[in-house]
């Protein structure tokens, strides 16, 4: 599949009533960040950027906050609050946002904030990814399936996180192919010893290997799970093995012995 490497400006005209009839947010949060690591190569990938409390508390004491009256505004800020910090703290690589595509009215109209506090700070669109959780319920997959392929012309990476653990799993992946997958934690726990995941994981590395389709494991928290996971190919990770979230600051992370 070919995919745009360079930003396409979103058309002037594109508005949505929507977005200009939201409230101001009721209240304030910050982010903390985790490396996506490369380890054979001891790089740093991407790092994740994930909601936190302004007293660095859990993202549950944020997200219980969202409501559906309030759930664009949240959105909208979290990419920009992400966009300022990781420009804040000069993030080399790839900065990975997630986003609820239950907030995207119209995929066009909705990136524009994002597009202008990037370029308002300095920080290459080509070098943010997009992640969306596959275990959320959407009622639309059609609206989602558009949200990413905007994106991706729009030149953002695209990702679905938690992969194997939702709603949509291999049909959403025939239908729209991303840069990235991140497999769920589910099944890399164990991993090394379970045959039945082992299998698994081998047969959706092989997927992506013929789509085109990076993969990221995710959680990864033992050695034996991170030779495993090697052992089939899968060469980015993210888990508590390399680094934890550190608030609004970016940890360097930790290589283990091959």
């Amino acid at each position: 599949m070919t995919r745009s490497t360079e930003p396409q400006p979103a058309p002037r005209s594109v508005g949505c009533r929507r977005c200009a009839d939201q409230a101001p947010l009721p209240f304030d949060f910050s982010m903390a960040f985790q490396p996506i690591v490369a380890p054979g190569r001891q790089q740093v990938f991407a790092y994740e950027a994930l909601v936190r409390g302004t007293d660095g508390s859990s993202a549950y004491s944020v997200l219980s906050k969202v409501t559906e009256d309030n759930r664009y505004t949240f959105d909208q800020t979290c990419r920009i609050k992400a966009v300022e910090l990781a420009a804040q703290l000069n993030l080399q690589g790839y900065l990975s946002i997630n986003f609820l595509p239950n907030a995207v009215y119209q995929p066009a109209a909705c990136i524009r904030a994002t597009l202008d506090a990037a370029q308002r700070v300095g920080f290459p669109t080509s070098r943010i990814i997009f992640e969306v959780t596959e275990n959320e319920s959407l009622t639309d997959r059609t609206h989602l399936k558009n949200i990413l392929i905007e994106y991706q012309r729009q030149g953002f990476k695209t990702a679905i996180d938690d992969f194997g653990a939702g709603y949509s799993g291999l049909g959403l992946l025939a239908e729209f192919q991303p840069d990235i997958i991140k497999l769920d934690m589910e099944l890399i726990r164990g991993v090394d010893h379970d045959t039945a995941r082992l299998a698994i994981v081998e047969g959706i590395v092989g997927i992506c290997r013929k789509l085109g389709i990076r993969i990221i494991a995710e959680g990864v928290e033992q050695v034996a799970e991170y030779r495993a996971l090697r052992a089939l190919g899968i060469d980015l990770f993210q888990g508590y093995l390399f680094a934890r979230p550190a608030y609004q600051a970016l940890p360097e992370p930790q290589w283990p012995l091959d």
